[in-house]
């Protein structure tokens, strides 16, 4: 009887080591994925390495190509590539209420996401392609055009719009 429940006790051993350690490494890390109270709907100070993006969960190592979608109720959630937030809003119903705002790649401050231009050839974090610039420049998009594309996959992961923007 012992050695037929042997099998089952190692695995269950394996399975609470397993969980232990993601759930020591996640309290170590202390990651940010959404902060609340954000009432003046401004952008919020991001310091790499501890946010996390709500999207795609990865962390967010670099400010470059950073984006906050802030709620009406000061709820801030974060994101490493432009692209994430559009594709994270696609089940939500407060995009035309939020506030978005997007780090700019040319003057290097947080800016009105819905007003800023974005460029489709960008090295990005998740490979969408979207940097965020204040400034318009001949090859940029608003914000309509770029939520657009990204809707209809129209990035740099689909690889016949990287041949036809890259060349490549």
């Amino acid at each position: 009887m012992l050695k037929k429940l042997t099998p089952f006790f190692i695995v269950l051993i394996i399975v609470f080591i397993i969980v232990f350690i993601f759930l020591s490494l996640a309290s170590k890390q202390n990651m940010t994925t959404i902060k609340e109270g954000n009432l003046q709907r401004l952008p919020l100070e991001m310091v790499p390495n501890k946010y996390q993006d709500s999207d795609c969960g990865m962390v967010i190592e670099d400010l470059t190509y950073a984006s906050q979608v802030v709620a009406k109720n000061g709820k801030t959630w974060f994101f490493h590539d432009h692209g994430g937030f559009i594709h994270w809003f696609k089940d939500k119903n407060f995009e035309n209420e939020a506030i978005i705002w997007v780090m700019s790649k040319d003057t290097k401050k947080w800016i009105n996401g819905k007003k800023a231009y974005y460029s489709l050839t960008d090295k990005t974090p998740m490979g969408y392609g979207f940097g965020a610039y204040e400034k318009q420049g001949k090859e940029y998009v608003d914000y309509e055009t770029m939520k657009l594309k990204m809707l209809r996959g129209e990035t740099l992961n689909n690889p016949y719009i990287k041949q036809q923007l890259l060349g490549r």
